[in-house]
């Protein structure tokens, strides 16, 4: 496994591996790697001949009130679990390296930016957009992966390729759980055990819509109540929606297309976001 921090290392590495016809996969990274990472890289090593997994913490998609100097990094675990998980390349740039001096180049994403965690992160989606497509360029993987947990992020990265025609594969891979239901976070760590204990609030409140929905219940308000009867436990819920899994839009009742339950909520200074797919097979 290789350890790069240069994008022409990075270039000159990966043009031996195109000129041997291999595929490359791809998993972008913020580091502090969980399970959820890892699931991302046998997906790739799965079905690519090479994987890269760039780790950056990316200072342009935090807000000036959010967590960008407290969050978790150990480079050293994530170098040791990416040699384990047989990751072949790690790319891990410095600030200066992704965003040279005079930078003022962004991506500006559209209307899947704008609502859930848009509508609270102003320019959080500006600054996804922008570092992704940098790294695409970097990188010129043939698939990239990326963890459905962040449902909205992946939404946005799938139509940004296509608007700029890029010619990379994106792969949504299923959110990977505590064996109690939390959906893995690098933020997880920040929570204190009783903090821990009410965060299962957000899973099982989906989990109880997800199980009506199976029942047959079409009815939005109706799913989004049940839902959030278990968000009480939490200490601030920022938004709770039922939307449309392809438009984002807030699901019309009766349901009749694939839609996405999204929360975001505060427990103690944490916020955490997860959300479920209800989609039924059209008989």
């Amino acid at each position: 496994m290789q350890v790069i921090t240069k994008v022409a290392e990075l270039r000159r590495a990966l043009a031996d591996v195109r000129n041997a016809d291999k595929r490359i996969g791809f998993v972008p990274t913020m580091g502090y790697l969980h399970d959820g990472h890892l699931a991302l890289i046998s997906a790739s090593r799965g079905h690519c001949d090479v994987t890269v997994v760039s780790i950056f913490v990316n200072p342009t998609q935090f807000g000036p009130n959010e967590d960008l100097s407290r969050y978790p990094r150990d480079f050293a675990r994530d170098e040791a679990l990416c040699r384990s998980a047989g990751v072949t390349i790690i790319f891990a740039p410095s600030a200066e390296e992704i965003y040279p001096a005079q930078f003022q180049s962004f991506v500006e994403p559209g209307e899947l930016a704008k609502p859930l965690c848009g509508a609270f992160r102003p320019g959080h989606f500006r600054g996804v957009a922008t570092v992704v497509c940098k790294l695409f360029n970097m990188v010129q993987p043939d698939v990239a992966y990326f963890g459905q947990k962040d449902f909205q992020q992946c939404a946005v990265i799938r139509r940004m390729t296509v608007d700029l025609n890029l010619p990379i594969e994106i792969v949504t891979v299923p959110t990977v759980r505590e064996p109690d239901g939390l959906a893995m976070s690098s933020r997880n760590r920040y929570l204190s055990p009783e903090e821990r204990g009410r965060s299962l609030a957000i899973s099982r409140g989906l989990f109880a819509a997800a199980q009506e929905f199976a029942s047959g219940e079409r009815d939005a308000a109706t799913l989004i109540a049940l839902a959030k009867k278990h968000l009480e436990r939490v200490d601030r819920l920022q938004y709770l929606e039922l939307v449309d899994a392809g438009t984002l839009r807030i699901a019309e009742s009766p349901l009749r297309y694939p839609a996405v339950l999204c929360v975001a909520a505060y427990v103690g200074s944490t916020r955490l976001i997860d959300n479920v797919v209800l989609s039924w097979s059209p008989s």
